[in-house]
């Protein structure tokens, strides 16, 4: 045991142990030293390497290391696999911007192969980046054999869970509307839609159809999407719901031309104008204001049963020439539908059904003709020739488009009213470009057949908070629908469909299954390698080739837990024992993501929880409390933080606050500051003086020693037995934050109240039996402490326990363990309340 001095840089401190910790493989040696056959199993979710690590990713590393390393010092074996998320559309984007694309199609102009290599050479950009501040940070993790998802065999693994679903009946294609990204040029899943919605203003327009056997009667619609009505084919009403007519009359004034009346001269005449307006009665007042007249008069009224069947004039004429329309007669009329209410608008729905799923539900119902007016790239189609080649939704400008229709509008007369209109809406995560609703066709997972199950066994799951558990995670399984899981893009796991002419499908869930028929090596399933790849059709005997489509990339990440072992082509027997995981942790937003996916495919394939234990951490914001930005630089860099206060303070700081019970956090350097002073300096102060005093007298700690009699020394045991007590309570159900605050206070009483009134023991010149007991109490706490401090604060824990007792690491020792016959609840009762008295002075 080494004196050490009462100053101390903790940062140092910490490289110390870091270099002790690789040279001897600490790590390595806390996994092999437990049982190979007492297992606890935790998933890693992979990041994207695609950047420095921020404190979204320091967060969640503090408690996937934490959780790890208590459950290693209670006896298990913790493997600790790291993994890369390595596809998708957030490698896609850094290629796009390296080689200078800024259309989809130039990437097949250049080549896909070019692509995708141009997108694995970014892939691990900043490897060495993360190791570096993961390392730093005091992370156990295998690094090294780290899986990544483009690699072959966790691709492969992906196929297999694929046919998994396709032979029980679950994946299957549709044509419908979902939304999808015009930049992109591709479809997004339910989770990818929701993580990108912002508050905007838009504009509402309110149109009017012209019917055809009432001349000048006119029919107002109201539409949130003014560059949806070139693609309108019919109007839909309640057919309950009571509409009435109204009569508009005014003057028109040809502002332009007014000329004062000469003098003498007789006025022209005035000729009143007039029209029929029809709109939901429970509308009018609201419209009111945009009447000519600001007194219209009511000239009948019906419900919406009298309108049905009605033919209108279209707004524009772009489809209504084309002769060989499918099912042109039935459109441009009158339509019942039980959606339409009168809440917002006029009552009266215009509808495109190539652009909302209610509008295409009603298209099909009604055989209406089909008119889809805009690419896949979001701009109109050559046919609508005013606006042909235009974005709908322009990224820089998304009102652009909806300005040009309602001049349209207003110039053809059919323009009743327009407004601004505030509401949230999609976005695409990635390139922020807005969505739209469009109709495509897609492959789909059909979670909604075994809904009721994924609702069945998420009841099994323990949250950390609970309230996620009924809230968010619950509510979002209620809504679960079908899983849109292919992408019309380039570096993702690919769809192992191949098709024929002919119609025939063959799936394949190995490489070896497509080697034994194509008759080829595989040595990559990018899509650049695969589409090359054909197959005899065992129907017709026509060539099959593969279906174009990728994966959606968090069918990668939900397939993590197979795919990182190789399974079921490896590792069966490891999979076995530690599936489903005992925990995994992420943030907020994974509850409608990777801990979703994972439910979705778990439950699918295994008719089994994917996991058990789950932490879920919420969002680290500015001290202002806006979101951190790198371009306002209102954050200190992590490493920084790392250098200045040290791994365990920054751990402490996130583990005892409510960002990791799903809250937000603002960050704060004098709240770090507080924890270095208050928790850290505080303990090592109190292990200094031990340490200086114990040299001085030359003590050595007694192996089985009776249990002090002195007041003091029983209360501080006392105390110590409920700190053990509670942080293992707590860390039983996950509550991080709360084992951890559990030190603070403990900390105080070692320092300010024991070792204070204790100092005479340690002076005394006579080494009696009172001073033995002084110091065997104080060596007993501080070894304890750092027990239950090591998973938390790994190493001011390991400096105390290396130095105190001389053996090689407290993160091979075993979690102590409560004795019960040194708790005194008494005795701390009246602890407490003697220094509520000093403390108040009385």
């Amino acid at each position: 045991m080494k004196k050490v001095e009462s100053q101390v840089s903790f940062p140092q401190m910490e490289e110390v142990i870091l270099n002790f910790w690789d040279a001897e493989k600490i790590f390595e040696k806390s996994i092999a030293q437990r049982p190979a056959d007492k297992l606890y199993s935790f998933y890693d979710g992979p990041p994207f390497a695609t950047g420095t690590p921020h404190y979204g990713h320091i967060v969640a590393s503090a408690i996937k290391d934490t959780v790890p390393r208590y459950w290693t010092m209670k006896g298990y074996r913790v493997e600790r696999k790291w993994g890369w998320d390595c596809h998708g559309l957030p490698i896609e984007n850094i290629a796009e911007k390296e080689l200078g694309i800024t259309h989809k199609k130039e990437i097949l102009e250049m080549g896909v192969e070019k692509f995708n290599d141009t997108c694995r050479s970014k892939v691990l950009e900043y490897v060495a980046e993360w190791k570096k501040v993961m390392r730093r940070f005091g992370r156990f993790a295998d690094m090294e054999n780290a899986y990544k998802t483009m690699d072959l065999s966790y691709m492969e693994s992906v196929w297999w869970v694929f046919k998994e679903l396709w032979d029980k009946g679950l994946i299957y294609e549709s044509y419908r509307t979902m939304h999808i990204c015009p930049r992109c040029e591709t479809t997004l899943s339910q989770s990818e839609v929701a993580e990108g919605y912002m508050d905007v203003k838009d504009l509402a327009v309110t149109a009017k159809f012209e019917l055809v056997d009432e001349p000048g009667t006119f029919v107002l619609a109201w539409t949130t999407t003014p560059w949806t009505l070139p693609g309108n084919v019919a109007l839909a009403v309640g057919k309950n719901i009571d509409y009435v007519k109204i009569k508009d009359t005014w003057i028109p004034l040809d502002k332009e031309n007014i000329k004062p009346l000469e003098e003498g001269k007789t006025p022209p005449a005035v000729h009143m104008q007039e029209e029929y307006l029809i709109l939901a009665r429970d509308s009018f007042e609201n419209c009111k204001k945009s009447f000519h007249n600001h007194e219209p008069k009511i000239v009948e009224e019906f419900t919406g049963e009298k309108l049905i069947g009605k033919s209108y004039k279209p707004l524009f004429d772009y489809y209504t020439k084309d002769e060989t329309l499918k099912n042109r007669e039935n459109g441009w009329k009158i339509y019942h539908a039980d959606f339409v209410t009168t809440e917002m608008g006029t009552g009266i729905a215009h509808e495109a059904p190539a652009f909302g799923e209610e509008d295409m539900e009603l298209g099909k119902q009604n055989n209406l003709p089909w008119v889809q007016h805009v690419n896949m790239d979001g701009t109109m189609k050559n046919e609508v020739i005013d606006f042909s080649g235009s974005p709908v939704k322009d990224k820089e400008n998304p009102q652009a488009m909806d300005i040009e229709i309602i001049k349209y509008l207003a110039k053809q007369g059919t323009l009743f009213a327009k407004e601004k209109y505030e509401h949230s809406y999609p976005h695409c995560w990635r390139c922020d470009t807005p969505l739209l609703n469009y109709a495509t066709s897609s492959w789909f997972v059909r979670v909604t057949e075994f809904k009721p199950k994924m609702l069945e066994l998420a009841k099994n799951i323990n949250w950390s908070p609970a309230h996620i558990k009924e809230g968010r995670w619950g509510k979002w399984l209620e809504g679960a629908r079908d899983w849109s899981i292919s992408r019309q893009r380039y570096w993702a796991s690919v769809m192992p469909i191949w098709k024929c002419e002919c119609g025939e499908l063959k799936v394949f869930g190995s490489v070896a299954e497509l080697e034994k028929l194509s008759g080829q090596k595989i040595t990559d399933l990018h899509k650049h390698s695969v589409d090359e790849i054909t197959i005899p059709c065992e129907k017709c005997g026509k060539i099959m080739h593969r279906v174009p489509d990728v994966l959606d990339t968090w069918f990668d990440s939900g397939s993590m837990p197979y795919a990182e072992v190789h399974y079921p082509f490896e590792n069966k027997e490891k999979f076995e024992h530690t599936f489903p995981a005992n925990f995994i942790a992420e943030g907020i937003d994974q509850t409608r993501a990777w801990f979703y996916y994972q439910h979705v495919i778990g439950t699918a394939i295994k008719e089994s929880n994917t996991f058990q234990n789950v932490i879920v951490n919420g969002i680290v914001l500015a001290e202002d409390g806006k979101k951190m930005s790198k371009r306002l630089k209102n954050y200190p860099d992590p490493m920084e933080i790392l250098n200045k206060y040290g791994a365990d303070a920054l751990r402490y700081y996130l583990l005892s606050s409510p960002v990791v019970s799903a809250e937000n956090l603002n960050f704060s350097e004098r709240d770090l500051t507080d924890i270095v002073r208050n928790v850290f300096r505080m303990l090592w102060n109190s292990y200094s003086f031990f340490t200086t005093y114990a040299s001085i007298d030359d003590w050595e700690p007694k192996e089985n020693t009776q249990p002090s009699r002195n007041l003091l020394d029983r209360w501080i045991l006392s105390e110590l037995q409920l700190l053990i007590q509670e942080v293992d309570n707590a860390m039983g159900v996950y509550e991080l934050n709360r084992a951890t605050r559990a030190f603070a206070p403990f900390i105080d009483n070692l320092s300010n109240w024991y070792i204070r009134r204790n100092r005479k023991r340690f002076w005394k010149n006579e080494n009696d039996n009172d001073k033995e007991q002084a110091y065997q109490t104080l060596y007993d706490v501080l070894v304890t402490l750092s027990k239950v401090m090591a998973p938390f604060t790994p190493f001011l824990s390991e400096e105390i326990y290396r130095n105190l007792t001389g053996e090689e690491s407290v993160h091979l020792a075993d979690w102590p363990k409560t004795k019960e016959e040194l708790i005194d609840e008494k005795l701390n009762e009246d602890m407490g309340l003697v220094r509520f008295i000093v403390t108040m002075g009385l």
